[in-house]
């Protein structure tokens, strides 16, 4: 990945406890962190994951998840794209990764998926995003109507694929991963660096068949990589009751099944607002939109049953800057 503001970012995770280096360890179990950078496979661009419910216990019981607002790293150069930090227009596209998912779906996730996405597209909860935007001095905290603001907008959710002629890896690898996304850019046609400017693919993996790792060292992540088709944003997205506690089954009395839509819309709206990491939107330790209100349980900004046009769904609050007269917290509305 083409990267900008690098050196500065590295040496600000390394002095807030998140190294960025090829040795950079993957977190364990309560790790105490809301998630942020890891390297997970050599070689590979790191990740941002998706702290597990103990990591953020233990993160706030430490006290350890301060960094302030949100602020604007400059941007990733993507070519003909541009420079990309958020995504203007976002389109999301859902892939069934793996013939394991035939017949195979004791959760229903998919069908749970298949409702939450069009649902939160254009809602007043995923609307936090719009106050973060692009084309704006790198350090900026406050958009205040300049630059290009992060889109949501209903019809944001595309299409879904179910990639299910052949397995998937039992255990895939970040690589795996990411080329299973530019296989599903392939598939929806889009291409060129254009079209990947301001999507992002979601890569859901069946039951009994996710990442090492999941649910022990993180609930999911997302990333992007490289192809001839530009830049590509991901989502590492397991099969979530699978974890259990750890990913939210039970979380807030929400129901068994309040991880997979908890942890799908965490990743979707940090991929909105630094859809190639670390060029969007994080703060001065290194944690995103989602990062910063993961699996509160109690107050304000506790998650909670939302109703969207496709349903009610548990969803975690996001960070706004601008909440509590631009001192920032997490919220469920904007």
């Amino acid at each position: 990945m083409k990267r900008l503001f690098v050196a500065a970012l590295t040496s600000l995770l390394c002095a807030t406890g998140v190294a960025w280096s090829q040795s950079a360890a993957v977190p364990s179990t309560g790790d105490g962190t809301l998630g942020g950078y890891r390297h997970l496979e050599p070689g590979m661009p790191p990740v941002i994951i998706h702290p597990t419910v103990e990591s953020a216990k233990q993160a706030r019981r430490s006290s350890s998840t301060s960094g302030g607002n949100l602020y604007y790293h400059g941007g990733t150069s993507d070519g003909a794209a541009g420079t990309i930090g958020v995504e203007t227009a976002p389109k999301i596209y859902l892939v069934f990764w793996g013939s394991q998912w035939k017949n195979n779906d004791p959760s229903g996730e998919a069908a749970i998926l298949e409702k939450f996405l069009p649902g939160a597209a254009g809602s007043s909860w995923l609307n936090t995003v719009t106050q973060y935007c692009q084309g704006v001095n790198s350090g900026t905290y406050f958009c205040n109507g300049a630059g290009t603001a992060a889109g949501n907008k209903t019809g944001e959710y595309v299409a879904f694929w179910y990639d299910n002629a052949s397995k998937a890896p039992s255990r895939p690898r970040q690589s795996q991963i990411a080329a299973e996304a530019v296989r599903a850019a392939a598939h929806f046609g889009n291409t060129s660096t254009t079209s990947n400017g301001s999507t992002q693919y979601v890569i859901a993996t069946a039951t009994g068949n996710n990442s090492n790792g999941f649910g022990t060292q993180y609930c999911a992540y997302h990333s992007s990589t490289t192809s001839s088709y530009g830049d590509v944003a991901y989502t590492n997205l397991p099969y979530i009751t699978d974890a259990g506690a750890s990913c939210g089954a039970n979380f807030n009395g929400l129901g068994p099944d309040a991880g997979i839509t908890i942890v799908e819309g965490h990743e979707a709206a940090e991929t909105i607002t630094d859809q190639f990491p670390s060029g969007g939107w994080l703060d001065s330790s290194g944690y995103e939109i989602g990062d910063k209100c993961a699996w509160i349980s109690s107050g304000q900004g506790a998650s909670a049953n939302v109703t969207f046009s496709t349903g009610t769904f548990p969803v975690q609050s996001l960070w706004s800057d601008a909440f509590n007269s631009d001192l920032g917290g997490c919220v469920l509305s904007y």
